[in-house]
């Protein structure tokens, strides 16, 4: 983020309830808050009706919500940014009527899933459902996925952005890849559990 300093002080005005801090943290923030959004769009499906601006700009009203959580900083800030782009991606895909009702589910790679849901909708929503699991088990590594996944984020950008080693990240990337294939195989079999 540029001007890291003003954005760490605009970031814990909005964390205290300052509505006015919001207007002054999107310039600051808009170039790499589009580029996640960009990031998160070219796994999308080509014929997305969502734009990278549209994304952000509904992502941004998620973060600014009175309310929200406070931001511990840059890297918690791009991890509920990252987050807020996914639950956005998800309510999009549900409203298309991606997920089918009953029936017809088969097994979701991972891999597509994590690496480009492009034709496949219905695989977002159900890595959205293991992503929530896995928040609740180790929040961490759903940072890590969501940075990655959404943020497009590189394990090194991972690193720097929530403070960890890169060593940390590439194994906290692969228990959550193992972790998110369990989670969605079972999805995709009917017996979530």
């Amino acid at each position: 983020m540029p001007d890291a300093g003003d954005a760490t002080l605009i970031l814990k005005r909005l964390s205290g309830g300052d509505p006015a801090a919001g207007n002054e943290l999107l310039p600051i923030v808009y170039a790499e808050l589009h580029r996640l959004a960009t990031s998160a769009m070219g796994k999308a499906r080509n014929d997305h009706t969502l734009q990278p601006t549209a994304l952000l700009n509904e992502a941004w009203i998620r973060l600014i919500e009175p309310g929200r959580e406070g931001f511990d900083g840059r890297g918690h800030f791009l991890a509920v940014a990252a987050r807020a782009m996914r639950s956005v991606l998800v309510d999009h895909a549900r409203r298309r009527g991606a997920l089918k009702r009953g029936g017809g589910a088969g097994r979701v790679d991972l891999d597509k899933a994590v690496v480009g849901f492009d034709e496949r909708s219905e695989g977002l929503v159900e890595l959205d459902r293991a992503l929530n699991e896995l928040t609740d088990f180790d929040d961490e590594l759903a940072r890590i996925v969501d940075l990655r996944f959404f943020g497009g984020l590189k394990n090194p950008e991972i690193a720097r952005a929530l403070d960890m080693s890169l060593r940390s990240v590439e194994r906290g990337w692969s228990t959550a890849r193992a972790w998110l294939y369990r989670r969605v195989s079972a999805q995709a079999e009917g017996g979530s559990q």
